[in-house]
């Protein structure tokens, strides 16, 4: 008798190997779904950084560049987490220093919300326009 096919123990192996390519494949798909997130927070510090620099070369002298300013605010880019974005934005002014962060919210923000709140910090110097990204959590 010449029998042809699969034995159940060469299925079960296939199964189990395909279990654990699966697995592997969504936590790195799950990943790159969220670095890519960060690219909210990207083009959003970038235009900060933009408002920032138009400020201080109007006027140099500057004591402070506010949030309001740069469009921080309740119905532009939000200071606190809110449902139009994944992350929260906020600017200190050390002359000529200005850092942005963006906090990835883990409650209140769009869907889905992160499980551990990530940031991403440009720091500029408008000066001499040298600019320095920091990041953690991948983004």
């Amino acid at each position: 008798m010449n029998k042809k096919g699969f034995t159940l123990l060469e299925l079960i192996i296939v199964i189990i190997i395909l279990g654990i390519l699966a697995t592997l494949g969504f936590t790195q798909y799950a990943a790159m779904i969220e670095k890519s997130r960060g690219a909210e927070a990207r083009s959003v510090l970038g235009d900060i950084r933009k408002q920032a620099a138009a400020i201080y070369m109007g006027d140099n002298t500057i004591a402070a560049i506010t949030a309001p300013q740069v469009g921080i605010t309740a119905t532009g880019i939000p200071a606190a987490c809110r449902v139009s974005h994944y992350f929260s934005y906020a600017i200190v002014w050390a002359n000529p220093n200005a850092t942005i962060t963006a906090t990835r919210c883990v409650a209140g923000g769009k869907n889905p919300n992160a499980t551990v709140a990530g940031t991403l910090v440009l720091t500029s110097n408008l000066a001499t326009g040298v600019d320095a990204w920091a990041s953690a959590n991948g983004y």
